[in-house]
């Protein structure tokens, strides 16, 4: 079985594959000082490493690389394929300097193509929130990337002493009532609007009305409110891993 792990700057998804089928997934907080052996005592508690037959890794936490290698090579007893360059996507990258493509955006963009064709957007709500575009040609071409909803929010709380953190969910009007409604429909509508903006832009410069995907952890709170996404796809990132292992196998 494949187990495909995408390592984001704030959250950690993991997924173990038989062949196409997702059989069981976690979400879990990245550790930036995590050894291999922690996230192997951590991991033996999840999933029998016996079964797992590879590993295809997705990180944004470089000093996590090394520790993952080796927990494939000690826990796993696994082959490990980290997306980066030279790995094969099958997707054409459009960029002045591909190397500066955060790995999970091009497998993002894999995954995207593959189950809802070109041309696709795929916004992803991470510690950034990421726009990623794929054309009419199939090639990745670029995107946008702008401060995702926690990073917002936990400024906005750092520099106003009489606001206070609330729950991320959506108000019962746009209009609040109280200061947390109110935050709450700033959260939510706010970033909406972003989506719809920035979606409307990307979709004028392509000249054509492309679809618009939405993933990551807090997709289901915005999504929904934004008129340009029409789908959420919460585990577009793992598929992507698994195509990417698949092509290169």
């Amino acid at each position: 079985m494949l187990l495909a792990v995408d390592v984001g700057n704030t959250q950690t998804a993991l997924g173990l594959y038989r062949r196409e089928e997702l059989v069981d997934h976690w979400r879990l907080a990245t550790e930036r000082s995590s050894t291999a052996d922690e996230l192997g005592v951590l991991l033996a508690g999840l999933l029998d490493f016996e079964v797992v037959d590879g590993i295809c890794l997705s990180s944004t936490v470089p000093v996590l690389i090394r520790e993952w290698e080796t927990l494939s090579v000690k826990w796993a007893h696994a082959p490990l394929l980290v997306v980066g360059p030279g790995v094969k996507t099958g997707i054409p990258i459009r960029y002045d300097d591909p190397r500066e493509v955060g790995p999970d955006r091009i497998v993002n963009s894999v995954a995207a193509k593959a189950r809802y064709g070109a041309p696709v957007i795929v916004v992803d709500f991470g510690t950034s929130t990421n726009f990623d575009v794929v054309s009419s040609e199939g090639e990745y071409v670029g995107g946008v990337l702008a401060p995702g909803i926690e990073i917002s929010m936990d400024a906005l709380f750092a520099r106003a002493a009489r606001l206070v953190k609330v729950d991320y969910t959506v108000p019962p009007a746009v209009i609040g009532k109280t200061t947390v409604a109110g935050l709450q429909s700033g959260l939510v509508y706010g970033f909406a609007g972003q989506v719809d903006g920035i979606v409307g832009r990307i979709r004028a410069e392509l000249e054509v009305d492309a679809r618009a995907v939405a993933t990551g952890g807090l997709a289901d709170l915005v999504a929904p409110h934004a008129e340009t996404i029409e789908c959420v796809d919460p585990f577009l990132t793992l598929e992507g891993l698994r195509h990417v292992w698949e092509l290169n196998a």
